[in-house]
């Protein structure tokens, strides 16, 4: 067995480890790494034959973590791993985003990455180690690969940075990134953060890349070291250089006329495909129905208008939709559009719209998280829905995708640290967003939707948050272009897509993507002031529609109330098999969640009007009271003895009315007086220390007789 081993030191104490040879040794790659406890194990298999006829890199990105890893069983009737988490796709996500840039663009053998999380332990993050294990596993193989890259996590605790923290350090972080990079250049950029700079954030990125050159030199040192340097060679396309020159004789000054006219969406692309089809008209009869050629066809044609469209922007400063490089599309937007919901909004942005949501929930509505490493309850929830028909697609809806989960995720990231916390905030706060038309920006759309939608809703958000997406186009003699609000086309035909939401006082978070080496990072704080500026303009359109938070809630959302209780009242208040709670819930037609925080419970009743609240807040409070000599209670008789009469003050408290406290007169017989169920007003005269027992009093209460 050739197993080999390789250490990383990241200077304060922790190592990381790789090592090759002893798993999965039939995959074209593998290896463990570890850090901790925690070991990921990384496969990758690669196709030997380009798949026919496709015109892209088929790379599968696939990360799972193992319940059995920390020793717990997965939830769910079947006890085993299902379908992947959100986190689970996000992280494949962040692996795939780093990776796919650095694989050839002709290059269409598909690809395997498969990454186990197959030991865990709780406070280090595997997410931030993925990357990393799966570059090593590519740097052994002879598939074509310019990495190799690595990711790691940084975040900013008391003014210092901190290279791949505790789970426990990133709750307090005011600044968390995730950044992917190889030796040279950074490739994706995701994080979150408390509305820093677009220069602490840039600190940041430096900091992140030193430490991703030395394991990315691990790499490197490691291949060579196994002999793994050498790649395979390949030809997934084929060429026709006389097809090439004559499609662009044809089609290049056609494309750039319609790129210079400044047309709308669907107009310029039924345009552009015309000209395809005009000149597969003209191809002779075999060349039509010729199914490699027609492929040869597509791609030259993409490449030629990619490249017009390019060198429009470079060379004239010109859009595909007339735009100048940092003008932002028309917005309109309007707030309270759905009478019915908690809180709504559109938004719309040229050629982008979102229509979103809000719901006002109770605790009850709170979502279960049940992952390998994170266990908890999340009041704040946002889902964003990219249906066909948004593109002018005719197609079916196949469940939630990748890209839903991943852009969902970017938004809610965006808008939850403006979100009011505590006392501030007993409502768990659902967002969706649906995109009903797009064309570029669909997740920054939703940012900007949600901030409108929650002050619509009565939130009282910190401060509003709008989001921009960026773009570049760039050449090989060192001349770019950064464009603000970028549409779809600019997107696909462009190097970088950098996603920035923010208030007036910092970036909240941010996405990047880069598909081309060398950025230079004067290009990304270029990207970053213009990203400001545009996020100002969005700002004020924003506020021109709802400059506040409505003062209160509207009238059909649920009013809540939170209450304070001692820890030992909880089981009182719930009753056995939580019978009293149900009675009052019942009763009263509210809602009631307990939760324990602390030493103390936290009682949260919601209903539609205050009259139930307080009919609850009275029932709850009868309950959990703490019993005081002296103080009146209304009391039902439960059962009368020949002694006395046992009266319950409260659910779950009863006190002895002995028959001298009856009445001021003597008493013979008990039931002369009282019978069970009937109600009298007693006060407690005597609570025994030692057995809590309580004494009441009838007669303390009622006007001494005068004597005769």
């Amino acid at each position: 067995m050739n197993f080999i081993e390789k250490e990383i030191d990241l200077g304060d104490g922790r190592k990381i480890t790789i090592e090759t040879g002893r798993l999965a040794r039939q995959a074209d790659g593998s290896v463990v790494v570890k850090m901790g406890k925690t070991m990921l194990l990384a496969t990758v298999v690669g196709a030997k034959d380009g798949k026919p006829d496709a015109d892209f890199m088929p790379l599968s990105v696939e990360y799972q973590e193992k319940f059995a890893s920390i020793g717990r069983f997965p939830g769910g009737f079947l006890r085993r791993e299902g379908k992947p988490s959100d986190n689970e796709v996000l992280t494949s996500r962040l692996v795939d985003r780093a990776l796919r840039p650095l694989f050839p663009s002709d290059y269409h053998a598909e690809v395997f990455v498969t990454i186990y999380l197959i030991s865990a332990e709780k406070d280090v993050m595997p997410d931030a180690l993925a990357g990393f294990a799966a570059s090593c596993a590519l740097s052994l193989t002879d598939i074509p690969f310019a990495g190799p890259i690595s990711e790691v996590r940084v975040i900013k605790l008391d003014g210092k940075f901190i290279l791949n923290p505790t789970l426990s350090q990133v709750k307090s972080a005011s600044l968390e990134l995730l950044v992917g990079a190889s030796i040279d250049n950074i490739l994706m950029v995701e994080g979150e953060m408390n509305e820093v700079s677009e220069d602490e954030m840039l600190e940041a990125l430096k900091f992140a890349h030193e430490a991703i050159k030395i394991q990315c030199q691990a790499q490197l040192d490691l291949a060579a070291e196994l002999n793994k340097t050498v790649k395979r060679t390949y030809a997934h396309e084929n060429s026709d250089l006389a097809l090439q020159a004559e499609l662009k004789a044809f089609a290049t000054d056609r494309i750039y006329e319609i790129a210079k006219a400044g047309k709308p969406k669907h107009q310029r692309s039924d345009e552009f495909a015309a000209i395809k089809l005009e000149f597969i008209e003209k191809l002779p009869d075999d060349k039509k129905t010729d199914n490699s050629y027609l492929i040869l066809v597509h791609r030259y044609f993409h490449d030629i208008q990619k490249d017009v469209i390019r060198n429009l922007i470079l060379d004239e400063g010109i859009r595909i939709d007339g735009r100048k490089l940092d003008e932002i599309r028309p917005i309109w937007c309007l707030v309270d559009f759905l009478p019915a919901a908690h809180g709504s909004a559109v938004f719309t942005r040229g050629e982008t719209q979102s229509l979103t949501t809000i719901t006002l929930g109770t605790k009850l509505d709170e979502k279960i998280i049940d992952e390998v490493l994170n266990q908890g309850k999340d009041k704040f929830l946002l889902h964003y829905n990219f249906p066909a028909f948004a593109t002018g697609e005719a197609k079916p809806s196949r469940g939630v995708s990748r890209r839903e989960v991943g852009h969902g995720n970017l938004a809610h990231r965006s808008l939850k640290r403006m979100l009011p916390t505590g006392e501030n905030n007993p409502y768990t706060i659902r967002i969706v967003s649906d995109i009903l038309e797009s064309n570029g920006s669909s997740s920054m759309a939703t940012v900007c939707a949600g901030t409108l939608a929650l002050m619509d809703a009565g939130v009282k958000i910190k401060r509003p948050v709008s989001g921009i997406a960026m773009g570049l186009i760039s050449s090989e003699d060192g001349r770019f272009a950064v464009l603000s609000d970028i549409l779809g086309d600019e997107d696909h035909l462009g190097d970088m897509d950098f996603k920035v939401a923010g208030t007036v006082n910092g970036i909240t978070a941010c996405q990047m993507d880069i598909k081309v080496n060398g950025l230079p990072y004067e290009v990304l704080q270029k990207a970053l002031l213009q990203a400001k500026a545009g996020r100002m303009h969005i700002l004020e359109k924003i506020l021109e529609t709802i400059s506040a938070p409505r003062e209160d809630y509207k009238p059909h959302v649920p009013r809540i109330e939170v209450v304070i209780i001692e820890k030992e009242m909880i089981g009182a208040l719930i009753g056995p098999g939580g019978k009293t709670i149900q009675g009052i819930q019942a009763e009263t037609g509210t809602v009631i969640a307990i939760e324990e925080v602390g030493d103390k419970g936290h009682v949260q009743i919601a209903a539609e009007n205050k009259a139930a609240i307080d009919a609850a807040l009275l029932k709850v409070k009868s309950i959990v009271e703490v019993p005081e000599v002296g103080k009146t209670y209304r009391g039902k008789v439960k059962s009368i003895v020949s002694f006395g009469a046992f009266v319950e003050i409260a659910p779950g408290k009863e006190g002895l009315l002995h028959i001298s406290e009856i009445d001021h007169k003597r008493i013979e017989n008990v039931e002369s007086v009282m019978k069970e169920g009937d109600f009298f007003d007693v006060t407690i005269i005597e609570i025994d220390k030692k057995t809590n027992k309580i004494k009441l009093s009838r007669k303390a209460l009622l006007p001494k007789p005068e004597r005769k």
